[in-house]
Order: structure tokens, then C-alpha cells, then sequence
């Protein structure tokens, strides 16, 4: 299936009557690749968890491919082919790797699951192991895997990299990349390694507060050191 555009518009949400996005709107066209920046407690992860139907949405539509699906549940929208990866990574950990990645595949077959293996070997390593013994990296290769495997097109990833061993993080963005140059999905990612998130995307925006502070090219942020240092809290990028 062909990659999915997204729109967001004037999208508010939050966690019982408190907001934690207000007014954000953004546009992803499909195939593309998209960064979302930001310090800590700016709203990145309320915002993918509300894409993904997870939070109270005070106002505002989530346009998935011409179609609203702001008021749909989080099975529905996966189903219409929007995948999460969460920060938390979420796998079942008293499941075998296998196990964990047949609940992907939803109505597919199960020889599907050697795309996850193909993606990352060090999975079928591991195939029997039990998702609790498995490194952070590999759950977090586990998690998109497994979200992969129901062909999401669009996929959201939040902070993918998070505590994981450097050469973990580029065997990460290297599969990441991959996809993206598919033209089978739409990628959105939070990321706080800020350079693997510009070297990454075609698009950026910098939530702070809730609010979009910044919209651009990758390029252009990473130039204006100014902004860098005043929204991002870093005084430069390499």
C-alpha cells in the first residue's frame, strides 16, 4: 500500500481537563518525513498519543489520507493503517519474540514475519527469547517490528533511540531510513538526539509549550543556532 498524508488541524488535547496541546496544526505530505522537537514536557509524546487516540481532544481534526478520524477509537485508526511506537515500547514481555510479532500481523500471513527477521537479524537471534529478556534495544526493535508488520502507512515513532548503545540507535535510523525511502509510509518522529532527527527528516517542527514555536527545513534549524539554543536547549549541532 501507498504511503498516507496526514493533516492536523488547530488540534487541542489533553488528560482530563487539563491541555497540553493547543492550536497545532501541521501538514505531512505522504511519503514524507517529519521531526518533532522540543525539550522535555513540551508536548511531543501528548501529541503522537492523541494521533494515536489516546488522549482527551478538546478541538481540532486529525485528516488521515481525506478522512477525519478524530472521534475514531485507537483500534480503528490502526486498522485504517496508523502505526505508534511508543515511548514505552509496550511488547508483552511473557511472550517469545515470535510470539510478540505474530500479534502484528494482524490478518496477514504468517510467513509475513520474515520482513521483521530481514529488518532486523538480531530478532531472529532471539526469535524464542521472552520479550523481558531481551535488551532495551532489542525490545525497541521488537516494538517496530511489530507495528511494521500490520503495514502501517503512516507510522509514528516517539523517541525511538531513547537510552539505547550508540551503534543500537544507528542499526535503528539505518531501518528507519529504509522505510522511509519505501514509499510505503508516512514517518513522524520525536526524537531528542537532535542531529539523527534532522539528518532524518525533510520536515521539522519545535513544540514548546504545547504550541508550534517552529516550522521549517532541517537545514534552516540547524543553522540558526539562536533558535537551536532557545528552544532546544543546546548551544550547537555536529
Amino acid at each position: 500500500m501507498p504511503a498516507t498524508w496526514l493533516e492536523v488541524k488547530n488540534l487541542s488535547a489533553g488528560y482530563g481537563p487539563t491541555r497540553v496541546i493547543e492550536n497545532i496544526s501541521f501538514t505531512v505530505a505522504a511519503g514524507s518525513r517529519l521531526a518533532v522537537l522540543g525539550r522535555n514536557g513540551m508536548g511531543k509524546t501528548s501529541l503522537f498519543a492523541t494521533m494515536a487516540g489516546q488522549t482527551r481532544r478538546f478541538g481540532g481534526e486529525i485528516i488521515f489520507g481525506g478522512h477525519d478520524i478524530s472521534t475514531e477509537t485507537s483500534a480503528s485508526r490502526a486498522l485504517k493503517g496508523l502505526g505508534y511506537v511508543p515511548q514505552t515500547r509496550d511488547i508483552f514481555p511473557t511472550l517469545t519474540v515470535e510470539e510478540n510479532l505474530f500479534v502484528g500481523l494482524k490478518s496477514r500471513p504468517k510467513d509475513a514475519i520474515s520482513e521483521a527477521y530481514d529488518m532486523f537479524p538480531r530478532l531472529k537471534e532471539r526469535r524464542k527469547n521472552l520479550g523481558s529478556q531481551l535488551s532495551g534495544g532489542e525490545q525497541q526493535m521488537l516494538s517496530t517490528a511489530r507495528s511494521i508488520l500490520g503495514q502501517p502507512t503512516i507510522l509514528l515513532l516517539d523517541e525511538p533511540l531513547e537510552g539505547l548503545a550508540p551503534v543500537i540507535c544507528e542499526e535503528l535510523m539505518v531501518a528507519f531510513s529504509r522505510l522511509a525511502h519505501s514509499g510505503e509510509m508516512t514517518i513522524l518522529l520525536v526524537e531528542q538526539r537532535i542531529q539523527s532527527a534532522l539528518d532524518f527528516a525533510e520536515e521539522v517542527i519545535v513544540l514548546e509549550r504545547g504550541r508550534i514555536a517552529w516550522q521549517g527545513k532541517p537545514k534552516a534549524l540547524a543553522e540558526d543556532h539562536a533558535t537551536v539554543e532557545r528552544l532546544l536547549g543546546v548551544g550547537g549541532l555536529h
